[in-house]
């Protein structure tokens, strides 16, 4: 079984309602050869939500605080 992202999938769960829909990916899941899951979700986060940007910085300075 092959793990997918949901917004990959067609399920409108990007943080502003919205899929990034992938027919390959798509056609797994319609074959029953793939499951969904959205990490955000899992995480605890709404849809929609705010975009989660790094402006002026990068993954280090988030990290630092």
């Amino acid at each position: 079984m092959i793990v997918v992202s949901s917004c990959l999938a067609g399920l409108n769960v990007r943080y502003n309602g919205t899929h990034s829909l992938d027919h390959k990916i798509h056609k797994l899941i319609e074959n029953k050869k793939a499951v969904t899951v959205c990490p955000e979700l899992l995480g605890g986060f709404l849809t929609p939500r705010e975009p989660a940007e790094i402006i002026g910085g990068n993954g280090e300075d988030v990290l630092e605080g």
